[in-house]
């Protein structure tokens, strides 16, 4: 049970006040994740709670946790009530598009459970991470990481970093069962497909960037830091209006998991970076069935696209910002304007 006696009273009331805007304030976070921390017992805020400059911060997969162990508290051993709170989490960190992706990606360990006769897969075997005081003035953030799912929010006084933002998808299509037809990341296929079939034979040469995919995988995989991948594929200035509305689309798709406000903001300032400078690359299958891979990459962001594994039906996509990873932008100007925070 928890420990606040107020604790079921505060949850109602953040979830009236955030269904009832049209922002998320970022303040709800810090109090839920203040709540959550508050609840646990001395074994769980072991593997809940970390100082904000552990380098356990940056320790993340998107394999299944019987292969690669995690940090963190699982959801398989929390209360009901703390699951909720973890739920409220989400719910505020995210669009309500964004929650509903995470807990159908989620529900598919159920599925792979009874087509691999597995049970290492559970959908309950996802980590919760919180680093550094939520309630403080310093920075501080939280995690959510486990099978196909790697989300990062960074807290910076008012400004949230989201990336590095994993999401994956096995299997890519339900093809049995009570969820067949089931594609937990259709759009992020399709319009891919979409904007590849649109372009003429000439754009094809410059947009496709390899005949076969790249190992079965992202190229970025889990790396810590991301740098800029060579500039290959077909520039945004050589498309065609009707085909720059499919790409922007496509990363509309991607920035569509965050907080409507916070989606708004960072696609302005892919606009203000300069549109000009983004490419679309694409490499495998050109028809749906058979290993396939895109990318899109700006200045300053990177998306990518597999879905090369189990017969091209096994997704990893992935959102990585080059210097905003894990908050580094603002946590620099944040030291840089409170230099009494060090």
């Amino acid at each position: 049970m928890l420990k606040h006696p107020y604790t079921h009273i505060l949850c109602l009331l953040l979830v009236v006040s955030i269904a009832g805007t049209a922002f998320r304030f970022h303040g709800f976070t810090a109090d839920i994740a203040a709540l959550l921390l508050e609840s646990a017992n001395d074994t769980q805020k072991a593997k809940l709670h970390a100082g904000f400059d552990s380098e356990k911060r940056f320790d993340w997969s998107y394999l299944p946790p019987y292969s690669v162990p995690r940090g963190g508290l699982p959801l398989k051993e929390m209360t009901a009530d703390q699951k909720d709170l973890v739920g409220q989490l989400l719910s505020v960190s995210l669009s309500e598009a964004g929650y509903n992706k995470i807990k159908l990606i989620m529900s598919l360990e159920d599925v792979l459970a009874e087509l691999e006769g597995n049970p290492g897969r559970d959908p309950e075997m996802y980590f919760v991470s919180i680093f550094g005081d939520p309630q403080g003035k310093a920075p501080w953030a939280w995690q959510l990481d486990g099978h196909h799912v790697s989300l990062h929010f960074t807290v910076v006084g008012g400004e949230v970093s989201y990336t590095p933002r994993f999401l994956g998808s096995n299997p890519g299509e339900v093809k049995n069962g009570p969820q067949k037809g089931l594609r937990v990341l259709n759009r992020e296929e399709d319009l891919g497909f979409e904007l590849l079939a649109s372009l003429t034979e000439p754009q094809k040469k410059d947009a496709i960037i390899g005949s076969k995919t790249f190992g079965a995988d992202i190229l970025t995989k889990n790396s810590v830091e991301v740098k800029p991948i060579e500039a290959a594929g077909i520039a945004y200035e050589a498309l065609t209006v009707a085909q720059r509305k499919v790409l922007w689309a496509i990363i509309d798709e991607y920035l569509q998991v965050m907080p409507d406000a916070e989606s708004v903001r960072r696609r302005s300032e892919i606009v203000k970076e300069g549109e000009d400078a983004i490419r679309f690359g694409w490499a495998g299958s050109e028809t749906p069935g058979a290993p396939h891979y895109y990318r899109v990459q700006g200045p300053t962001f990177l998306i990518e696209f597999d879905n090369s594994q189990n017969n091209a039906n096994h997704i990893h996509s992935v959102w990585r910002d080059f210097e905003g990873d894990f908050g580094r932008d603002l946590i620099k100007e944040h030291y840089k304007n409170n230099p009494h925070d060090n």
